[in-house]
Parts: structure tokens; C-alpha cells; sequence
């Protein structure tokens, strides 16, 4: 699938490239390629950049797992994970990896969920049987991944903060978005599960699951009792609080515990940062491939043409297009992160900060995730090459996840 996607993206974009070039554009191909080498230069940073974190995360990892803590996570969670990864052998250090990673995305910590991200996909890669082609488990965690799922925000609300303040809004509250963005993570979070289950015909109707998301759904509106009425500078003091406080604690705890059992915590977190340079080497031509390709399906306009097609659509149906301006965000999240992220600025630009616009744009950004970024590097950091069914499971999650934004939006804001 990521085959056939790839190669779309680079013939799409060069018969949009010749259109350009017959109507008289004759730089074309120079933005074309252009952006061809300067995507290549940003997948190269990227991973280079994750040298570092992936060498503290692994060390991190590797002292937790000697200590005995990422086998009781996993035991922890066990009833839920037998149900939703039913091919994970009981106590396999893989669902411990598995939860941390889903912890600190739920907590916005992008740094710390991506290496464990990947030291979770090795451990799955290890069970197996078929290295080439991803397994039900990997599907079923890359899908989840791709869903998004978010409990803060704190990088749209900082955004939306400072954008206020250029735009000379006085009192404005930057974290307005928080629980429409909540609801908005969670019904995608909800439509990959679903999807993924079907397919591989796990039963949703259990005890364990069921529980999960009665217990997450009070999460979130315990989360909101607490930070809703804070003033904005409050309200990104105590996220910071909250998402650091824990992560640093959750340090704390798996080097003092494996201390007190005597195991050698230094070497340990030695041997396991080893493994971290390797991983993200490994990720480096997986990355520059897809940045490659949505470069070219970008810099040859075709997500404008796209964009509108749908609003001639919607328009000829009779609704209303208020949305429209925003969608692009949702459309390029699934391709590119960073490049999302200035379609939404752009957007609050536009429109203004505390627009319909604005706010939907800054929803979806908070809500979704770079869908091709993570089937790319995840894959790619094991070597799997047939993804069966991942693609189209990432993207059902996506669509609904857009679509559940904006109609999240509609009812919180027309």
C-alpha cells in the first residue's frame, strides 16, 4: 500500500508539474525540486535529531526492564492488552513498551513517545514470524498511534497564546479548545480500535475493554473539572507541570527500584542508549521517501486543487463551507506534522486566532496524527516492507477523527 501511495504521490504531482509548465510557469520543476532536496535534508535532521532522545529513552528503557517494572506495567494492563493484542505472548516486555509509549502521547511528550514507540515495534518485531510483513499486533499499535490520541494539547494551546497576543487580544483564553480537542482525539482514537478489530475480528465487548474507556472517559472529565476555569498562563503552567512532574518521576522510579534490587543501573542504561543510534540510522531513507513524495504532491499545488474540489462540492450540496478553509490542516496532518502545523497558523492568521476558522484548524491539529510519518518510520525502524492492511486502517481513523472534529467544532462554536 505505502508502494502504491508513493509512487501516486510522485506521478500526480509531475502531471501537475506539466500542467504548471504549459500554462507558462517555468519555474516549476526549480520549486519542485527544490523542495525535492530540501525535504531530504529534513528527513535527515529529523532522524538525526532523534539520536539523542532515542539513546536517553532506550537507556531509560532498558533500566526499567532490568528492574522488573516494564513486566509489571504489562501485567498491569494485561486484561485490556489480551483483548486488544491477543497475539502478544502474556508478560512479553512488548506491552510494557506499548503503554509508555501510549502514556506519553496521551501527555503530548512527542520526544518520549516516538523511541519508545520504536523500542516497542522492535520487541513486536522479535514475536514475529514473518519479518517482512507486519503482524497483527504492530498493526493494531501503529494504527492506535496513528489515531492520536491527546489529553493535552500543550503545543496548539502555546501556539494559539502567542498568535493572541500579536493579534492584540486582550484576555484571551488560548486553551479554549481543551475539550473539544479531548472529544475530538478520543472519537479518532475509538474509529481505529474499531476498525483494526474488525479486521482482525477481536471481540470490543468485554469486561477489560469496556472499563478502559469508562476509566479513560473519566479521566478526561476529571482533567477537565481541574484545569477548566484557570486562567491561560495558569492553565500551560500546570499541563507543563503535569506531563514533565511525570515523566521525570517515572525516571525516578525505574532507576531507585532497580537500585534497590542491585542491578548495575549505569551499565544498563548504557547498553540500552547503544541500541539508540542504530535505530534512528535505520529510520533515515524510510523518512526522506515519504517527505520526498509529499513534497512533490505539495510543492505541484495538487493540495490546493484538491481543496477545491471539495468546497465546490460542499457548496453544490447546499452546506455550509465555513470548514473548508481548515480542512487543509486535517488533509496534511495524515502527510507531514511540521507542515500541518503552518497551514494552521496560517489559518489563525488569516481568519484570526479566535475565529470558527482558527479554532477548528487548531482542534484538528490537536487531534490527529502524521499518519504516513508513523507508518514510515515505525515500519521502516524494522524493516517491514508489507503493510496489509495498516494503511487503510491509519486512514479510516484519520477520516473519522476529521470528521468528528469538525462536527465537534459545529456544536461548540456556530
Amino acid at each position: 500500500m505505502l508502494n502504491r501511495i508513493w509512487v501516486g504521490f510522485i506521478l500526480i504531482g509531475f502531471a501537475a508539474a506539466l500542467a504548471h509548465l504549459a500554462q507558462g510557469d517555468l519555474d516549476i520543476f526549480t520549486r519542485v525540486l527544490t523542495g525535492l532536496f530540501d525535504t531530504a535534508k529534513t528527513g535527515f535532521d529529523i532522524s538525526l535529531g532523534l539520536v539523542g532522545v532515542m539513546c536517553l529513552w532506550l537507556g531509560i528503557m532498558k533500566i526499567g526492564e532490568r528492574g522488573g517494572l516494564i513486566e509489571l506495567f504489562g501485567r498491569l494492563v494485561g486484561p485490556f492488552f489480551r483483548r486488544v493484542f491477543p497475539d502478544i505472548p502474556p508478560g512479553h516486555p512488548a506491552s510494557g513498551s506499548i503503554v509508555m509509549n501510549f502514556s506519553a502521547n496521551i501527555l503530548g511528550l512527542d520526544n518520549a513517545a516516538t523511541p519508545l514507540g520504536l523500542k516497542a515495534m522492535r520487541e513486536l518485531q522479535e514475536i514475529n514470524p514473518h519479518k517482512d510483513t507486519a503482524s497483527n499486533p504492530m498493526i493494531m499499535f501503529l494504527v492506535l498511534n496513528t489515531a492520536g490520541i491527546t489529553l493535552i494539547p500543550t503545543t496548539v494551546i502555546a501556539i494559539r497564546q502567542s498568535l493572541a497576543i500579536k493579534q492584540g487580544l486582550v484576555g484571551f483564553n488560548a486553551a479554549d479548545i481543551f475539550l473539544p480537542t479531548l472529544l475530538g482525539t478520543f472519537v479518532s482514537f475509538c474509529a481505529g480500535l474499531i476498525a483494526v478489530a474488525v479486521w482482525q475480528r477481536i471481540n470490543l465487548f468485554t469486561r477489560p475493554v469496556i472499563a478502559f474507556f469508562a476509566g479513560f472517559a473519566a479521566l478526561m472529565g476529571g482533567l477537565y473539572a481541574w484545569l477548566n476555569g484557570m486562567p491561560p498562563e495558569q492553565m500551560a503552567q500546570m499541563i507543563g507541570l503535569l506531563g514533565s512532574g511525570l515523566i521525570v518521576s517515572l525516571i525516578v522510579l525505574f532507576v531507585g527500584v532497580a537500585a534497590w534490587r542491585g542491578i548495575d543501573v549505569y551499565e544498563s542504561f548504557v547498553e540500552g542508549a547503544k541500541e539508540g543510534f542504530g535505530v534512528a540510522v535505520q529510520i533515515i531513507p524510510y523518512l526522506v521517501a515519504m517527505l520526498a513524495a509529499i513534497s512533490v504532491f505539495r510543492t505541484t499545488g495538487c493540495m490546493d486543487y484538491l481543496i477545491g474540489a471539495i468546497r465546490a462540492g460542499v457548496l453544490a450540496i447546499g452546506l455550509d463551507d465555513a470548514f473548508v478553509p481548515a480542512l487543509p490542516v486535517g488533509l496534511m496532518k495524515t502527510l507531514s506534522g511540521s507542515g500541518a502545523r503552518g497551514l494552521m497558523v496560517d489559518v489563525m492568521n488569516t481568519y484570526g486566532v479566535d475565529s470558527f476558522q482558527g479554532k477548528l484548524a487548531a482542534i484538528i491539529q490537536g487531534s490527529t496524527e502524521t499518519t504516513f510519518y508513523v507508518l514510515a518510520v515505525y515500519f521502516g525502524s524494522v524493516g517491514i516492507t508489507k503493510t496489509r492492511y495498516a494503511v487503510a486502517a491509519g486512514l479510516i481513523a484519520d477520516a473519522v477523527g476529521l470528521v468528528g472534529a469538525i462536527l465537534i467544532a459545529y456544536a461548540f462554536y456556530r
